[in-house]
Parts: structure tokens; C-alpha cells; sequence
């Protein structure tokens, strides 16, 4: 379904569309929400300027901000994921893309707000407080950009300033990578540690092998929408053209067709054919990112802390497409 060229991302714009205009144009203008021939432009933009060996010089950088963060924690007790899980992956996407360090808080509250928009029948509150997020975060970024424009430097935003991508495209893709470069790394953190804890696991010799267990066996990002742009027969079913599909993408992580005893985390399993970063042309350009921050986040937590174990019931965001914890009490035994 994934790969399917007849089911495509087709972005309409969410009602009322005047008040709701700073969320649809972050999203009428990205990637993400459009199909060939404008994602293929967008993507083309977007990767080169991603892979520009970004990603590696961060690595250090990521082991660095894991480390200080660590030491600011009380051994005895913390949450891992206000603590640790949420700041790391905000402040390193934020450094890729030039934000300062000091705006990093407004960059969780702007992600958090725009990206609850996302659920099953938001509330007129979680409405409201996108549309002001979108407003305020697009505001910001274009301020970024025009100062990119002038005084370019050694980061992603001053490489999509220089492609040939729109203003709009551009403010819109910084803020698709910082939502995603934050939310996605969060809940894949914070969701495959409490797996691990609960068993008793620890990671495997081979960090890397487990990071991908982490990230098919509960999935942060459960649900991935697909439009039919013409009538398209899924599994015995026919979608119209105009009609949604949904991608369960948790439930095929679990496949037991795929997955050799699939409800069970084995944090050894090799190979690992999971989908949580989607497959066909919307694969997630972040994905190296997101590996690499969750490798050294894992490593660095457990070297740090061998003895670590849940202090607490975690407690979950109560979301279902963005699947996640609001806080996960650890601590080490004296």
C-alpha cells in the first residue's frame, strides 16, 4: 500500500480554512503532503542539501549534549523523557538547522501543539493552540531564513535558502524537520525503553540491532493516511477514488508473517524488515538521523547507567497516531 502510486498524500486544506491558514500552509507547502511531480522537486532539494554530511558531523555533538544531559539527572530518580529523551533530540535538530540553543524550549511547545493536530477529532483547544503554534513557529523560521539570506552559514537552513525551493517551502520544511527530527526520536526513545525495562532487557552488544528492534516493536508513529486518486483495490476491498486509507503501520511491525514470534522484543533480531520509517517515496529522509541519535542516546544511557530500571509507572500520552509517553520514571538501585 505504501508503494501503491494510485494511493497518494493529497493535502486539502483543513476547514476553516481562513482560520486555519498557518497550519495549512506549513503543510500545503511540504514534502511530505504532496506527490510527484512536486515531491520529486521538494525531496531532490531537501536530500541534497540533507546529506551534505550533516548528519555525521553531528555524531560527536550528539554524544556531547547525551553526556551533559546526563549529568544534570539524579541517578536515585528521573524522568527520562523530560529530562533526557525530549531535550536531546530538539536541541540536535535545532543545531543542524542553525536555531539557537536558547529557543530550543519554543521549539518543543510549537512541535507538541502543531503535531497533536494529527489525532483522531482534535478538540477545539488542541485546534486552537496549533493554529497558534503554526503562527508562531512559521513567524520565527522566516526570520531565520531572511538572516540565512544574508549571513549564511555551516547548517541545513542556509542550504535550503540556497536551492531553489520557495520561501514557503522552505519555512515549511524547516518546520516538517524540526516536528519530525523531535517528535518521532522522543517516542521511539521513550516507548522502546520502557520495552526494554519491563523485561528486564538490556540493549545488545550490537547497539545498532537493538535501536531497530526498538523501533518496530512499538512503533511511535502508529498510522500513516493515503488518498486513492482513482479507484484501487486493496486486499479484496475497493477504494474509491477521494477515499482515505489507513496504514497501520504498529499492526505490521507485528506481522507474524514477517516477524518470527512478532509480540516478543528480541533485542538481538536480525533481520529486521520493519516499517516504522513508511517505504516507497515518502520514506523518511530523516531516517539516518534518527538511527544515529537513537544509537548514541541508547548507548549513552546504559553505559552511564547499567543498573537502570523503571521507578515508576510510565505514564502515556494517551495519543494513538503519535503513540508515546508523557513521563517514564527510572532510577538506580543504591
Amino acid at each position: 500500500m505504501l508503494r501503491e502510486r494510485r494511493l497518494g498524500r493529497i493535502w486539502r486544506d483543513k476547514e476553516p480554512a481562513d482560520y486555519l491558514e498557518p497550519f495549512n500552509l506549513l503543510h500545503r507547502n511540504q514534502m511530505m503532503e504532496n506527490e510527484p511531480p512536486v515531491h520529486t522537486r521538494m525531496r531532490r532539494q531537501v536530500s541534497a542539501a540533507f546529506n551534505r554530511g550533516h548528519v555525521e558531523r553531528l555524531r560527536p555533538r550528539v554524544r556531547e549534549l547525551a553526556a551533559r544531559l546526563l549529568d544534570e539527572v539524579d541517578p536515585s530518580g528521573f524522568d527520562v523523557i523530560g529530562q533526557y529523551a525530549e531535550p536531546l533530540p530538539v536541541l540536535v535538530i535545532a543545531e543542524l538547522l542553525g536555531v539557537p540553543a536558547d529557543r530550543a524550549d519554543d521549539l518543543r511547545r510549537w512541535s507538541q501543539a502543531i503535531v497533536r493536530m494529527y489525532e483522531v477529532a482534535p478538540s477545539e483547544q488542541v485546534v486552537a493552540e496549533a493554529v497558534a503554534a503554526a503562527d508562531a513557529f512559521a513567524g520565527y523560521v522566516r526570520e531565520l531564513v531572511a538572516r540565512r539570506r544574508v549571513e549564511p552559514g555551516d547548517d541545513l537552513t542556509s542550504d535550503l535558502v540556497a536551492t531553489d525551493l520557495s520561501e514557503d517551502e522552505v519555512v515549511a520544511t524547516v518546520v516538517l524537520l524540526l516536528n519530525a527530527g523531535h517528535e518521532a526520536s522522543v517516542n521511539v526513545f521513550g516507548n522502546g525503553l520502557v520495552s526494554l525495562l519491563r523485561r528486564g532487557l538490556r540493549p545488545a552488544a550490537d547497539v545498532t540491532v537493538t535501536v531497530e528492534e526498538m523501533l518496530r516493536f512499538d512503533s511511535a508513529l502508529q498510522l500513516f493516511e493515503r488518498t486513492a486518486t482513482t479507484d484501487v483495490e486493496v486486499a479484496g476491498v475497493t477504494v474509491r477514488e477521494g477515499q482515505k486509507i489507513a496504514a497501520l503501520l504498529g499492526a505490521a511491525n507485528r506481522d507474524p508473517a514477517v516477524f518470527d514470534a512478532p509480540d516478543e522484543m528480541r533485542v538481538d533480531r536480525d533481520p529486521n524488515p520493519h516499517l516504522a520509517f513508511g517505504a516507497g517515496v515518502h520514506f523518511c529522509l530523516g531516517a539516518p538521523l534518527a538511527r544515529m541519535e537513537l544509537h548514541e542516546s541508547v548507548t549513552a544511557l546504559f553505559d552511564r547507567f547499567p543498573g537502570l530500571g523503571l521507578a515508576g509507572e510510565p505514564v502515556s500520552r494517551g495519543t494513538f497516531v503519535l503513540r508515546g509517553f508523557e513521563t517514564v520514571p527510572v532510577g538506580c538501585a543504591p
